[in-house]
């Protein structure tokens, strides 16, 4: 079976996890640019061949919607240059959380970006802790959908935590927080929260026994913080030792970072599928990255191998 040369392009939104992706990978950047123009618009350039290759772009599409057009740009480009197959690399799904009309009268935005990415050539996703895992039926094309239970577990087994206990922040949460149960042999809490309308939590209580444990509280990803905040502390109100968080995707809006910082949490961990702001204050974060991951199961998808015996599920 024919192998066909791999190139690694980047995005500039996830530019230095694509160099610790293509390090690990055993190879560098492939050139690319892209240009500006006075009106806001911009174009992507490569600067080399990619005939015949099996191109990967890496791009994460958190907000602003640039980081999303970008992608699509740098696949249609790709596309057009004659590459054999063009995979989008995306650590972080964004518009992953409109799976389904919630309500009369709106779109679904998940089904519209995975439109748009085979629209623009996309012949293949990578993807990590999708919001919602049945997104992958929104193509046609192959998903590869990561876990960062990879990652995040071997971490906090090495904290060796005493009387650790796994929490949901809300009851969507529970099946990955029973996977994390289950690996770690902990036992299960699960947040109960009551939305006062979008992005603000009304109230909330815990199912399970909280009293003198050590809490992990798991989720996909952390936008407003508000959520996770409240479960913190709520669950140290209750008798808990202590609460760590371990997030995959910090998407940290608004005040997320100032909420962190004032709550009980006593350390987040998340991912580096998104990056932090520098200019806050991050010394209740630690950062794993996916780096690793990423490249080992491109690695697997440019071989013919197979992936699922690498993934904690």
């Amino acid at each position: 079976m024919a192998i066909h040369k791999i190139k690694i392009f980047a995005g500039r939104a996830t530019r230095p996890l694509a160099e610790k992706i293509a390090a690990s990978f055993g190879t560098h950047l492939g050139d690319s640019e892209i240009l500006n123009f006075s009106d806001g618009e911009f174009q992507p350039t490569y600067n080399e061949s990619l005939r015949g290759c099996t191109v990967f772009v890496i791009q994460s599409t958190f907000p602003p919607t640039d980081n999303l057009m970008e992608l699509l740009m740098m696949v249609d480009a790709a596309k057009r240059a004659s590459a054999y197959q063009v995979v989008a690399v995306m650590p972080y799904f964004g518009w992953a959380r409109q799976d389904r009309k919630d309500r009369p009268r709106v779109p679904i935005g998940a089904k519209l970006v995975a439109n748009m990415l085979t629209a623009a050539g996309a012949d293949r996703i990578m993807t990590m802790d999708l919001h919602a895992d049945q997104i992958q039926g929104f193509f046609d094309i192959p998903v590869d959908a990561l876990y960062a239970s990879g990652i995040f577990v071997p971490y906090v087994r090495s904290l060796e935590i005493e009387n650790l206990s796994i929490a949901a922040p809300d009851m969507g949460g529970a099946k990955r927080a029973n996977t994390y149960a289950k690996l770690l042999g902990t036992p299960i809490i699960i947040s109960h929260k009551e939305r006062a309308k979008a992005n603000v939590v009304g109230k909330m209580t815990a199912i399970g026994e909280v009293e003198g444990r050590n809490i992990l509280i798991v989720d996909d990803m952390i936008d407003t913080a508000g959520t996770i905040c409240m479960a913190a502390d709520m669950l140290m109100a209750r008798g808990a030792k202590s609460v760590r968080a371990a997030i995959t995707h910090p998407v940290l809006s608004g005040p997320a970072y100032e909420r962190i910082n004032e709550s009980a949490l006593e350390e987040v961990i998340v991912t580096d599928t998104i990056p932090l702001n520098p200019e806050k204050d991050l010394h209740k974060f630690t950062v794993l990255s996916v780096a690793d991951l990423f490249a080992d199961v491109i690695e697997r998808v440019h071989n013919y191998k197979e992936i699922s015996s690498i993934f904690f599920k």
